[in-house]
């Protein structure tokens, strides 16, 4: 950016206003005080008025983030296409996959000099066997070879995995794709705190999805407590009742009043949940990018039993920090946890392994120090700013 030059305008398009105020706040702010004009463009939801609260003028628009129509979808498609038409930013920074195809598609149509696009996790379309999911992927795909292929355009994902595939469908290229570990976590609120007195305690923390996993872990502490096995399960979390893959809340009250589990709904307190748990598990099969869950949880100093699938077991190594088990095996799940049970020398071992962790990859000052660096490449030099990017997880 040159001296006297008015500030590049930055628009940011996410599909929940919530997520921007409660996640990237802290990188807003950081890219204002980098010299970006910056501009933000989310569905009305009551976060919005909050987010202008805090000075960035926001601009309302049409996205849902759960399937939809395609008239609604088309509805979206233009109303990017006319706010990026009149607002003319010189960066667009879509967040998720809604956002990066339709903002992606609508910001070559409307010449928009650079864009970033940010997949947190490839999600049902890309890991569902369903039948709808099969005839959705191709259209899907093909809107996103689009909407990825500007020469002034870099991909953002938060595991190598998502990279690699993206890369082989020839979605996105490989010198214009990075990966940064997620969103970041602070690790002066995310602390490790003595266990609880009592039975261990066992915490899944989610969407209460079927596929994160709630129905296998249901099953495996069946498993357990008929294997005789004390510890408590908790489950915290609320249905998405308008999602079809939704947990009945029904089902849900269900388990909780045969003493099954505990569910405690959701909790706008993760630091305080996390200390009064002793093992944290989450099962998903869902297309996790890079699950904050368990990125908290092993700040915190808490041992992880997750699945064996990208995302999860680039938070996980198994044996190390945690456990990792197949996708959707009940039995595995309930061994992996049982042996965390009996062996409390080592959840406190990979507890503290997990928050090294934590320190050296995936703190909130890292990641908003490699997508500060990102945007500027992007503005300043975009044909190198994948290679310039520091943000490559590894293993």
């Amino acid at each position: 950016m040159r001296p006297n030059e008015p500030p590049p305008r930055l628009l940011l398009v996410a599909n929940q206003a919530g997520d921007v105020l409660e996640y990237r706040l802290p990188l807003l702010d950081a890219l204002r005080r980098a010299a970006f004009e910056v501009h933000l463009a989310v569905p009305p939801e009551p976060a919005a008025a909050a987010l202008a609260e805090h000075g960035y003028p926001v601009h309302a628009i049409p996205l849902r983030r759960l399937n939809v129509g395609p008239r609604d979808e088309l509805r979206t498609l233009a109303a990017l296409l006319r706010l990026y038409r009149s607002l003319r930013p010189a960066l667009v920074h879509h967040l998720c996959l809604k956002p990066v195809l339709h903002g992606g598609i609508a910001a070559r149509l409307a010449r928009v000099p650079s864009t970033i696009g940010t997949l947190t996790g490839l999600g049902p379309i890309f890991t569902r066997r369903s039948p709808d999911m099969r005839a959705l992927r191709p259209l899907v795909s093909a809107g996103l070879r689009f909407a990825c292929a500007g020469e002034r355009h870099v991909l953002v994902v938060q595991n190598p995995s998502d990279r690699d595939r993206l890369v082989a469908s020839r979605i996105a290229r490989p010198d214009r794709t990075v990966v940064i570990g997620g969103s970041g976590v602070d690790p002066t609120l995310f602390t490790p705190r003595p266990e609880p007195e009592g039975p261990p305690a066992v915490l899944l923390a989610c969407r209460l999805l079927r596929e994160k996993g709630v129905e296998d872990f249901v099953a495996a502490a069946g498993r357990l407590r008929a294997g005789g096995h004390s510890a408590r399960f908790v489950l915290s979390g609320e249905p998405v009742p308008e999602h079809p893959d939704s947990v009945p809340l029904a089902a849900i009250a269900a388990l909780r009043d045969s003493g099954l589990l505990e569910w405690h709904g959701w909790s706008g307190d993760m630091p305080a949940l996390f200390a009064r748990s002793h093992i944290v598990c989450l099962p998903s099969y869902y297309g996790e990018g890079l699950p904050r869950v368990l990125l908290e949880a092993a700040a915190s100093g808490r041992p992880i039993v997750t699945t064996d699938t990208p995302g999860c077991r680039d938070v996980v190594r198994h044996g190390w920090n945690g456990l990792l088990v197949p996708a959707r095996d009940p039995e595995a799940l309930a061994g992996a946890i049982a042996t965390l049970i009996e062996k409390p020398e080592l959840r406190a071992v990979m507890g503290a392994r997990g928050r090294a962790m934590v320190l050296a990859k995936f703190t909130l000052t890292r990641v908003i120090d490699e997508y500060v660096a990102l945007h500027r490449a992007v503005i300043e030099a975009p044909g190198a700013a994948a290679a310039a990017s520091p943000g490559v997880i590894a293993r």
